[in-house]
């Protein structure tokens, strides 16, 4: 596993241009400054000449204030030609993003926009376009790089061929939209036949006191992973008397596509497609069973299968979804501007490809975030069993956002910390069949 991790707003956006703008201003404000502080050094030098002839300290220091002030301009210039850059990038996705919707009139003010920053600064459309380019052309190197890898280990090129694919087809998922959840979309056809089964508690949990998640890594490892477990609802009732759930979603369990497990290949299909999939249903049924209803708040989290039925719960409405944090999700939800949205990506999982690279401008409230990292750089036959997908990775990778100085992390350690100051907490995991 690499320890190197890339939090970022979105897709491609990595910064608030927002902050980069005021940046720029504190720094053009500095600049002022050194240059009244300059002027005033040429003051005492015309001063000190008069006097005694000579001036040449002074003169040096305020040759150093000019420079510091040219520095301070030439800094905020860079700065803002910066945020005129990232501000390209935004841009281009959200008029890709209307466009895709068929609303011509938002995809038009965002072109507008794209023009107004070419007028004044041409060289930073012309890298923002260079940057989108070129990470729909390297986002998937690292599934080309798995594939060379089984090539060696095989003799077979024909992996080899695959993962040349693999380029073509994240950027066609990306331009299609195929792996995007639309804001405010609905699943198609009715709920399935679903029983979910609450189950006694585990020898572990016995005896302990339930509590809050300690941080990411903590929530990841909730998530179900063996045994019969497919959903896990903690309700907790905070001092005040109002309540709020977490659910946790197991991935994909069985392979087959139809059968007594809902988590399982026809659920995968149907939710990736748009439609309503038993594993959903059995979300929805385990939420209410703990109690949830309409208009409650919950924080939701889950890993493949599961994150896509997390976001797909955010995205449908129904609950109050304030926070979705997903592990290695094959879509992009656009969730509402009300929900903490915490997108975990290993850039060789291929599962994860299957949402395009996710959001060039990223979903969610302020504060939401991706995380981006290589699961697992070794190459070999290995990479067929696809380990860059496996919950064990996803929750080092949380690890490590649990122990980053990033301000972004805050949002949700703020959230955590809510749910650590319940009054109680209970705790029910569901077993879930096809009825």
């Amino acid at each position: 596993m690499s320890d190197d991790i890339d939090i970022r707003a979105g897709g491609v956006v990595a910064v608030d241009t927002e902050t980069l703008r005021a940046v720029a201003a504190r720094l053009d404000g500095l600049a002022e400054n050194v240059e009244s502080t300059a002027e005033a050094f040429r003051r005492a030098t015309r001063c000190a000449v008069e006097a005694a002839g000579t001036a040449d300290d002074i003169h040096v220091l305020g040759v150093g204030a000019d420079t510091a002030a040219t520095e301070c301009r030439d800094l905020a210039t860079a700065v803002r030609s910066s945020a005129d850059v990232y501000e390209v990038v935004e841009l281009t996705a959200l008029r890709s993003a209307a466009a895709a919707a068929g609303d011509e009139t938002a995809a038009a003010r965002h072109e507008a926009a794209i023009d107004a920053i070419g007028r004044r600064n041409p060289d930073a459309v012309r890298q923002g376009r260079l940057d989108i380019f070129w990470r729909g052309l390297t986002w998937a190197s690292a599934l080309t790089l798995q594939a060379a890898g089984v090539t060696t280990a095989t003799g077979q090129p024909g992996f080899a061929a695959l993962g040349l694919l693999a380029g073509p087809l994240v950027g066609g998922l990306a331009a299609a939209r195929s792996g995007t959840v639309r804001a405010g979309s609905q699943l198609a056809g009715p709920p399935p036949a679903v029983t979910v089964r609450a189950l006694p508690p585990t020898a572990s949990a016995a005896g302990q006191p339930p509590a809050a998640p300690k941080g990411l890594a903590d929530a990841a490892a909730r998530i179900p992973g063996g045994g019969q477990a497919r959903v896990r609802v903690e309700k907790y009732t905070m001092p005040g008397g109002t309540r709020q759930f977490a659910v946790y979603v197991a991935g994909t369990r069985s392979r087959a596509l139809g059968g007594a497990d809902p988590f399982d290949n026809l659920s995968n299909a149907q939710a990736y497609t748009g439609e309503r999939s038993a594993s959903y249903q059995a979300v929805q049924q385990a939420l209410r069973a703990s109690g949830a209803t309409d208009g409650d708040v919950v924080h939701a989290f889950g890993h493949s299968q599961g994150a896509m039925i997390a976001g797909l719960t955010a995205v449908e409405g129904g609950f109050d979804v304030q926070t979705l944090v997903s592990f290695g999700s094959p879509v992009e939800a656009e969730v509402p501007a009300s929900t903490l949205n915490v997108s975990f990506r290993h850039v060789d999982d291929p599962v994860s490809a299957l949402a395009g690279g996710g959001s060039g401008a990223g979903t969610g409230a302020v504060g939401s975030f991706t995380v981006e990292r290589m699961g697992d750089p070794r190459l070999g036959m290995r990479d067929l069993e696809a380990p860059a997908h496996a919950m064990d990775g996803y929750i080092e990778t949380a690890a490590l956002v649990d122990a980053s100085a990033d301000p972004r992390v805050d949002g949700v350690r703020d959230v955590l910390r809510e749910l650590g100051g319940a009054a109680s907490v209970e705790v029910v995991e569901y077993a879930a069949e096809r009825s």
